[in-house]
């Protein structure tokens, strides 16, 4: 038989056990890989998408409801709770953070957050709001993912704007303290008078508080401001000059 024949008939050589288990294995990490890749993008795009959607159609309903006829003084319910409504109590507006209008609502729970919402807290200190005459009305919001409202928010900074639009009123508030890291048990950032803040006494303060680092949630970024004065909201409704 010639060499060329033997050659032909001679059965092809085996995979070594190692390189069976290699090539297995490398299988098995682009698989992974691309499923850890899905999940990201789930998670940093898709539930953005989600979140923006509904939060624009909360807001756009609460927008409609604006433009009803407003009760007759004697008929509106007394006291804080007056425009506390499950739609939410108004917008929030940061132009440092460039993230247009955020509806607010009551709750910072998971399920009130995940709609692209910012959420004044009810627990474990319960917030003003910024219509009562003292108090710190505090909020939060997701720094990523869910319509990461608070993604910007170290472009904060002392002196900038924070502004709340509610159906009659604008509250103009100036920041006038950060702290870029703390616990995430540290509640007294959402005191009355929030404790590192630099005040001492009462007033009429708003907290606005996100998880950091960006993409984790070990530590706080909070953000105080301090109102420097309301705006009756006009039939245009004309931003305050803050805004424009």
């Amino acid at each position: 038989m010639s060499r060329a024949r033997r050659r032909a008939a001679a059965p092809p050589p085996r995979r070594s056990v190692l390189a069976g288990f290699l090539s297995l294995l490398g299988e098995v990490l682009i698989t992974v890989g691309l499923v850890l890749g899905l999940f990201v993008a789930y998670s940093l795009w898709w539930t953005n998408v989600l979140a923006d959607r509904e939060a624009s159609a909360r807001g756009d309903q609460v927008r409609r409801q604006w433009l009803a006829p407003a009760p007759e003084e004697s008929a509106k319910p007394a006291g804080p709770g007056a425009l506390d409504t499950r739609d939410g109590v108004g917008f929030l507006h940061v132009p440092a953070m460039d993230n247009g209008e955020v509806l607010v609502k009551p709750g910072t729970a998971p399920d009130v957050l995940d709609d692209g919402v910012a959420g004044y807290y009810t627990e474990p200190v319960k917030s003003a709001l910024p219509w009562d005459e003292k108090g710190n009305f505090a909020l939060a919001a997701h720094r990523d993912g869910h319509g990461a409202k608070f993604h910007n928010i170290d472009r904060v900074g002392s002196g900038d704007a924070i502004v709340f639009e509610t159906r009659d009123t604008w509250y103009v508030y100036k920041v006038f303290a950060e702290l870029r890291q703390t616990s995430k048990y540290n509640v007294d950032v959402i005191n009355p008078v929030p404790k590192e803040s630099g005040r001492t006494a009462p007033g009429r303060f708003i907290t606005l508080t996100t998880c950091t680092p960006v993409y984790t949630s070990k530590y706080r970024y909070v953000v105080w401001g301090e109102l420097v004065r309301t705006e009756a909201v006009d039939a245009q409704r004309t931003p305050p000059p803050e805004l424009r």
